[in-house]
């Protein structure tokens, strides 16, 4: 019977025992200390190999340390340059907030709210570290008028997984449908980064043997994401910023002419779409990232859209109007109907 896998800890709750943790020692803690105590490390510890546990403890000391948290380290006497014998604590007095600082419980509260409805997508990691420090800071005060506390949540079922993976820079496998193919292809890539852009969820990815660099939109994820127990580091400049740089460079640097009906929803619709710009009295620029979502997106306006250029988009719109009439047109007879409808007459 295979082992019970340990359950996943939200990375703020982890963060957040940690600098209790630390908080609460004076002589400070050892890293095995650390891993085998407290929540969000002890359940993934072990006797044998941690390396990949102590990989993610280095990530967290970087986070709370980025957050403002003094986290300091400790040699013991007698053992200086020995990694494993290092001690880390936080202490107190230069933790806490100056005495001409407070919060009252309201403030502290909407805070807090802030924090939690910012808490997904490319912003998760600052949102999480606010998070982190308003509740050490007494952020948990409960204010009966904020009983209701609005979530931003992701449709796509790849979402929650990735995220997961991102926290452990796991490798993942998932079959992907690109856009005119019959069949998903595997991919088994490690995310960096979970991204929305264009108000569509995507996951900038590299593949951990050939070292390529990948976007994938999570709508086209079509079977559950595998989290494997192999662990890559990715590049330092394998950020989210870096993803959404590239995507809006590709945006920026593509185009498509469109003619419109005057006062139509498609030309109110596309003059809404960032960066439109009107060309002549019917005729509309607008840019894009993907050109089979912009294809679907023009093609759902019908006649009141004709597409002029460039000619990859011309004809993709033409694919998805024809197979529009092919969908609605009565089936051919067949010869047996055919037959018995001439017996009849």
């Amino acid at each position: 019977m295979p082992a019970a896998r340990a359950p996943r800890i939200p990375v703020e709750e982890r963060l957040f025992s940690l600098v209790l943790a630390l908080l609460a020692t004076d002589t400070g803690l050892t890293k095995t200390e650390i891993l085998s105590t407290v929540q969000g490390y002890r359940q993934r510890w072990s006797q044998g190999d941690n390396a990949a546990l102590e990989r993610q403890f280095e990530r967290d000391k970087d986070d709370i340390r980025e957050l403002g948290v003094p986290l300091e380290t400790i040699e013991e006497p007698g053992a200086s340059g020995n990694n494993q014998n290092l001690r880390y604590r936080i202490p107190r007095g230069a933790y806490e907030l100056p005495d001409d600082i407070a919060f009252s419980s309201e403030e502290t509260a909407l805070l807090t709210l802030a924090a939690m409805v910012w808490r997904e997508g490319t912003l998760s990691g600052e949102s999480r570290r606010a998070l982190l420090k308003l509740r050490s800071l007494g952020g948990a005060t409960p204010v009966p008028e904020l009983d209701y506390a609005p979530r931003i949540h992701s449709r796509d079922a790849a979402f929650e997984p990735l995220r997961t993976a991102l926290d452990r820079s796991a490798v993942v496998t998932f079959d992907y449908l690109k856009p005119g193919e019959d069949r998903p292809r595997a991919r088994t890539v490690v995310p960096y980064a979970l991204v929305q852009f264009q108000g569509r969820w995507m996951c900038p990815a590299i593949d951990p043997d050939t070292g390529g660099w990948r976007t994938f939109l999570l709508s086209r994820i079509v079977s559950p994401v595998t989290i494997t127990n192999r662990i890559v580091e990715t590049p330092a400049e394998a950020t989210a910023d870096r993803s959404l740089a590239d995507l809006e460079s590709l945006w920026e640097g593509q185009t498509t002419r469109v003619q419109v009906v005057a006062n139509s929803d498609a030309e109110t619709r596309l003059l809404k779409r960032r960066g439109t710009v009107r060309t002549s009295d019917t005729e509309l620029e607008i840019h894009w990232s993907d050109r089979h979502l912009l294809a679907d997106e023009l093609a759902s306006f019908g006649p009141e859209v004709v597409v002029t250029s460039p000619p990859e988009i011309v004809s993709l719109v033409r694919a998805r109007l024809a197979a529009l009439v092919d969908d609605h047109q009565d089936p051919a007879p067949l010869a047996s109907d055919i037959d018995e409808g001439r017996s009849r007459g």
